[in-house]
C-alpha cells in the first residue's frame, strides 16, 4: 500500500461541517479621518481640531452618542510632494473615526454631513449584524448536524454503524467565508437574491471524529 492509499491512526470516521446563516444588518460603522496641511505644527493641530469638534457637533445633532463614536488621537506627520524634485508641503495632522450607527436610514444623511462638517477623507462603511452571537451558535448548531449527516451517509455506504463522538475540533470561520458553501447551510439556499447586498453571512465549520461499530 503506498502513502496515498494509507490512514493514520485509523481510529473512525473524520468528517467537515460548515453552515452559514445570512441575516440583514442593523449595524454601519463609517470610517473617516480628518487631514489637514499647514506650514506650522500649531497650525495644523488648531484647524483638525477644530473639524474634530464639528463633526462630533453635527453627529450629536443625528442623535449619535459619543460612545458610538471612537476617535484617534491627534497624528502629526511630514507632508511632501515628488516631482522632479522633493518639496516640503507642511505638516500633516490626522484624526481618524469610526462611528456606529443603528439606524441604517440616516447612514447618507450622516456621512454627507459629516464630510461637509471637515472629514475630507471616507475609508468605507462596514455593516455587522448586532446578534452575531446567538447566529454564530444557530450556524454551529447546523454544522455539527451537517456533519453527523455526511458521517451517516458514510457509515450506510461502507455497512458500518456510528458510535459515539470522540473528538470536535472547531473550525476558524473567518477561514470559511466564500469557502465550503455546500456542506449545509442554514438561510443560505440558492435562491434568488442571495447575492444581493445588504445580507452579512455568520458562518461556523467543525470537524467531528465519530468511533464506528462493525456491521
Amino acid at each position: 500500500m503506498n502513502s496515498t492509499q494509507s490512514i493514520e491512526a485509523p481510529w473512525g470516521i473524520s468528517v467537515f461541517g460548515a453552515a452559514s446563516v445570512d441575516a440583514t444588518p442593523d449595524v454601519a460603522r463609517l470610517r473617516v479621518a480628518i487631514k489637514q496641511t499647514r506650514q506650522k505644527p500649531g497650525e495644523s493641530f488648531e484647524v483638525t481640531r477644530g473639524s474634530v469638534n464639528q463633526v462630533r457637533e453635527v453627529l450629536r445633532r443625528h442623535g449619535v452618542p459619543d460612545t458610538a463614536v471612537s476617535t484617534s488621537r491627534l497624528d502629526l506627520s511630514s507632508s511632501w510632494s515628488y516631482g522632479n524634485e522633493r518639496t516640503f508641503l507642511g505638516y500633516e495632522c490626522t484624526a481618524s473615526f469610526v462611528i456606529e450607527l443603528r439606524e441604517l436610514d440616516t447612514l447618507e444623511t450622516v456621512l454627507v454631513d459629516v464630510v461637509e462638517a471637515g472629514a475630507n477623507e471616507v475609508d468605507g462603511v462596514d455593516f455587522d449584524v448586532s446578534t452575531k452571537k446567538d447566529l454564530r451558535a444557530r450556524a454551529r448548531t447546523a454544522a455539527v448536524a451537517a456533519a453527523r449527516e455526511k458521517a451517516a451517509l458514510y457509515a450506510e455506504a461502507a455497512d458500518i454503524r456510528l458510535g459515539p463522538v470522540v473528538h470536535i475540533k472547531d473550525v476558524d470561520a473567518d477561514q470559511l467565508q466564500g469557502s465550503y458553501r455546500g456542506h449545509g447551510q442554514v438561510g443560505g439556499g440558492a435562491g434568488e437574491g442571495d447575492l444581493a447586498p445588504g445580507k452579512i453571512s455568520v458562518t461556523a465549520g467543525v470537524v467531528i471524529g465519530f468511533s464506528i461499530i462493525g456491521g
